[in-house]
């Protein structure tokens, strides 16, 4: 049964001159050096235009997520001055005393609410960092008994990154689909009438260890996309392409894009989910914030029509309510899609 872990990292940080063993992996995490992936950055304002930069800024986006799974997206709306309001209720939430945050604990066996990794087996190696799950969306699916009340913005800001994000999904959706010259509908239509939203908060605290502990272990994100703010001073997400880690730079500000397994499914492998994970820091914390955009469980989620032919037969098959299972088998170090390939 999954149970929470008790000590906070955040504390454990500046308690240990090493992390316990329960965090530390065998072989260690690889490198020291690790090279810099070249991810696109895709501006919105183009990518929606008619014109020959548009078909040029749609065909960078299809290469990225057809090779790496990655792109970054700039013009996309959102000015400075909010999103450092965003990093900064994150920023202020986790500065809280422990007796404040407490008052957002996730409940045992649940996924809301403050904590850090769940712990599913004895065997398990533990993320050093601290995190608060929200569900968004739909409305119903709000825990709001462990939504942050402190500071008192958080909830109108996560409210507003949210809707924004929306916009930016759809927008990537239909230009993934035109992309591929099919409707520009199809992958909206199988996220359902209710899509799921889920927000994640992290704090990655330093770590005495980074040679031998992970802030999040390797991982394919059960979402059909993600939508990542990355903390603007300290890189920490890497991705596995070709059997090599390779650094996520920063860009100030961008919102870093990656397609989940649910929309590989989607495409019939065309767009790739990429395996990531995040390295930790021994000196300075890092903060960030994920958006989960998945379909309506109650929607079967497979390969569109239009990209099934003879030089590519049907890859998956279909699939309801991907993410039910989802996170106990990523914990045991199986990826849940490979059990739907054909």
């Amino acid at each position: 049964m999954a149970t929470a872990v008790v000590s906070a990292v955040q504390e454990l940080s500046g308690a240990v001159s090493s992390p316990p063993e329960k965090y530390l992996l065998k072989d260690g995490i690889g490198g020291p050096e690790f090279p810099v992936l070249a991810v696109p950055a895709i501006d919105l304002t183009l990518l929606s235009a008619s014109s020959p930069q548009g078909e040029r800024e749609l065909e960078k986006l299809k290469l990225a997520f057809s090779s790496c799974g990655y792109i970054q997206v700039v013009n996309h709306g959102m000015d400075d001055a909010f999103l450092d309001e965003v990093h900064g209720v994150t920023k202020e939430f986790f500065s809280l005393p422990m007796e404040e945050k407490m008052k957002s604990a996730r409940p045992k066996d649940d996924i809301d609410g403050y904590g850090n990794d769940t712990v599913y087996s004895d065997t398990q190696t533990l993320d050093w960092n601290d995190r608060l799950y929200l569900n968004v969306k739909p409305d119903s699916s709000r825990k709001l008994k462990v939504w942050p009340q402190n500071p008192s913005n958080f909830r109108k800001v996560l409210l507003e990154f949210t809707a924004e994000l929306e916009k930016l999904n759809e927008a990537i959706l239909r230009a993934m689909a035109k992309s591929l010259k099919v409707e520009e509908e199809c992958f909206i239509k199988q996220m359902g009438e209710n899509q799921t939203v889920l927000s994640r908060f992290n704090l990655y605290p330093p770590c005495p260890r980074p040679d031998a502990v992970l802030a999040a272990k390797a991982h394919g994100d059960a979402s059909a996309m993600t939508y990542l703010l990355q903390d603007n001073k300290v890189e920490g997400l890497q991705t596995l392409k070709d059997g090599v880690w390779y650094r996520v730079p920063i860009i100030h500000n961008a919102i870093v894009v990656n397609v989940g397994d649910q929309l590989e499914i989607m495409s019939n492998g065309i767009f790739e989910s990429p395996i990531h994970r995040v390295v930790t820091n021994p000196e300075k914390e890092r903060i960030t914030i994920a958006i989960f955009f998945s379909p309506d469980p109650t929607s079967e989620v497979g390969p569109h029509e239009g990209l099934i032919n003879e030089k590519r037969p049907k890859l998956f098959k279909s699939v309801v309510d991907y993410t039910g299972n989802y996170f106990q088998s990523f914990q045991t170090g199986k990826r849940p899609i490979d059990l739907l390939r054909l």
